[in-house]
């Protein structure tokens, strides 16, 4: 499963970043690594570093082998919240994708 983390020009998308956030996403989705070919990750700030409610966006696309890509969108008032939210959402709707499909998790 190939991990690519982008993020705009507000946010910071260092090193430590990276490592953490690949590691949050390898580990929220293990049991469906056979199946994913690649997980994008988006981050961006819709303030433009302006505080404000929900103002970080996290976008999660998530690539099956042989299937359409599958994506979710989490708002949060922190990267770590909307990032929650949206492995949360992306987790449910693999669940649905693969248990409609009837793969092995």
């Amino acid at each position: 499963m190939n991990i690519q983390i982008n993020t705009d020009k507000n946010i910071d998308g260092n090193e430590r970043l990276q490592a953490f956030l690949e590691d949050k996403l390898t580990n929220a989705l293990s049991r469906f690594e056979s199946h994913l070919t690649r997980i994008e990750l988006h981050l961006s700030d819709e303030n433009a570093g302006k505080s404000g409610p929900d103002d970080k966006r996290c976008l999660l696309e998530a690539r099956i082998e042989g299937h359409e890509p599958l994506s979710v969108r989490a708002n949060g008032d922190t990267v770590e919240t909307a990032v929650n939210d949206a492995i949360n959402k992306i987790k449910n709707l693999l669940d649905h994708v693969m248990g409609k499909q009837n793969l092995k998790k």
